[in-house]
């Protein structure tokens, strides 16, 4: 990728334009192309407005994955409108026996109708954001250093991919804070929009920065608690201003109402429709993400490898997630280093595992014999002084006994012992997980191991364990929404402090756990 020279003003100038720009132009109603911005405006179509620019769209934004030091995957989607739709119509309602009955079914023709009002087409419905055909283009920059500005290609989008587009950039510098824009044309080579999004690499593996991270999981477009602005956590963890945030699964949910994502086409509306909320796509354009999978986003409730749901197998839900609406990586399992005294594993726990119904002994798993064997090496390799394992589900617990789907349940028991005596002989591991519906910090009676639910994206979708039942494990138990966010602070003679807490939506805190250097807990 060779800079680009012999930029004129009105280029530079384009890729420095602000979201507050673009809002300015758009509120004045100015339907021509900025001259000194070259940027089109756009804003949301309704009664009393008309649409400012020509498409193709951007209405997903962009999101990123698997920022390391020197390199990025950047993702986008062309879609028809700007915006998704605010005033579409609302699916049929189906209880959960009829879902249960449908899913058994495998023709798409007598999956959709079922949902659908007479005579609607699925573009028609609520927060509908239909993709279209077009060509996309990145160029992005060191934030503040427009001279040195790179291109990539032109991507021509198709419905094959679901009209998603992904780069991956290598070659960057560590530490640094990137800014990205990504431009549309039509098939017939019309210009589109533009928007303008960032990110930031890791920091060099010997720097000692002090650094701020965000963790959450559970979300679901019907659950959202912010209305059609989507969940209220990201305007809260945006005020943190994290340098990077991991999603650790369940982020839509296949299995749930409105619709039931019982095909591809459905799974893939789903897609469309949460990440074109307002605070969602806002947040994600400006922060360094890395995105895991669960069951709900992967296929169906506790699914593993063979199953099925609807027409869709499990096979097809993998690829879905892996490789089009999200940055791809293979294998979708590494560590990243942020700094001297701070490392990240994230863990991938559909992809390998065995049936959950599958007798309990040495060959049943979660991880795989390949990533198993790679975390221990890798976790005993580290010199970091704080090692934290982002899992989709609980390791260390504790769960409810009727699930069996994760590490802290007996089906999956042997797995679980083997994997918490080991990690917990290791200087620095804390687990941080998804999945479970509510907050709380555990620590192992038998191994000492700390692990961290940073409880549901929203006050809407708490459920699941009572309030007043704390275990012995428990050292903070709230059955509320909320996230997790880390700081890592060096004092005055540079030792590491890594403090952990929990938050409600609107970004309160309601615990901390302070660990030093040694990963001793100070608690007032």
């Amino acid at each position: 990728m060779a800079l680009k020279t012999g930029l004129t003003w009105t280029l530079l100038l384009a890729a420095l334009v602000t979201a507050s720009q673009l809002r300015r132009l758009s509120q004045t109603g100015d339907t021509r192309l900025n001259a000194t911005t070259g940027f089109h405006p756009v804003r949301v179509v309704n009664e009393n407005t008309k649409r400012l620019a020509s498409g193709p769209f951007l209405g997903n934004g962009t999101r990123n994955g698997w920022a390391d030091q020197t390199s990025i995957v950047i993702w986008t989607r062309t879609t028809r409108e700007p915006e998704m739709r605010a005033d579409g119509r609302p699916f049929i309602k189906i209880d959960n026996q009829r879902a249960r009955q449908l899913a058994r079914v495998t023709d798409e023709t007598k999956l959709l109708k079922p949902q659908l009002p007479e005579g609607a087409t699925l573009d028609e419905m609520l927060g509908a954001c239909p993709g279209a055909p077009g060509e996309v283009r990145l160029s992005y920059f060191p934030t503040g250093k427009p001279s040195e500005v790179q291109y990539r290609d032109w991507i021509r989008t198709s419905a094959n991919s679901d009209f998603t587009a992904q780069w991956k950039l290598e070659g960057l510098q560590p530490g640094t804070e990137y800014t990205t824009v990504i431009e549309t044309r039509s098939v017939e080579g019309q210009n589109g929009v533009k928007i303008q999004g960032r990110f930031q690499t890791a920091p060099a593996q010997e720097a000692k920065e002090p650094l701020r991270f965000c963790i959450t999981t559970c979300h679901d477009f019907i659950r959202r608690d912010d209305g059609m602005k989507g969940h209220k956590i990201y305007p809260s963890m945006e005020k943190l201003n994290p340098n990077f945030v991991v999603h650790a699964g369940d982020i839509e949910y296949y299995d749930k109402p409105d619709p039931w994502a019982l095909t591809k086409t459905l799974m893939r509306f789903k897609w469309g429709r949460i990440f074109s909320l307002p605070n969602n796509r806002k947040f994600y354009n400006q922060t360094t993400s890395y995105f895991i999978k669960d069951d709900h986003d992967t296929l169906s409730n506790d699914s593993w490898p063979g199953r099925t749901y609807g027409s869709v197998t499990f096979a097809e839900g993998v690829q879905l997630f892996n490789e089009e609406q999200f940055p791809t990586r293979d294998p979708r399992f590494t560590s990243i280093r942020w700094g001297k005294d701070l490392e990240i594993w994230i863990l991938e726990g559909r992809d390998y595992r065995s049936p959950n119904n599958m007798p309990d002994g040495p060959e049943k798993t979660i991880l795989g014999a390949e990533q198993k064997a790679w975390l221990f090496e890798s976790l005993k390799a580290s010199s970091a002084t704080f090692k934290l394992i982002c899992s989709p589900t609980p390791i260390v617990g504790p769960d409810r006994k009727n699930k069996s789907d994760n590490h802290a349940n007996e089906v999956f028991a042997h797995e679980g012992q083997e994997i918490r005596s080991v990690i917990s002989k290791i200087p620095g591991v804390i687990v941080f997980c998804g999945d479970r519906h509510w907050q709380y910090a555990s620590k192992d009676d038998a191994t000492g191991l700390w692990e961290f639910g940073c409880g549901p994206g929203s006050e809407r979708h708490e459920l699941g364990w009572k309030p007043g039942d704390e275990r012995p494990e428990h050292h903070f138990l709230r059955v509320k929404g909320g996230f997790l966010s880390g700081q890592l602070e060096y004092d005055g003679a540079l030792s590491p402090r890594l403090t952990i807490r929990h938050h409600k939506v609107e970004g309160q805190v309601v615990s901390e756990f302070p660990f030093d250097g040694s990963g001793a807990v100070h608690q007032e």
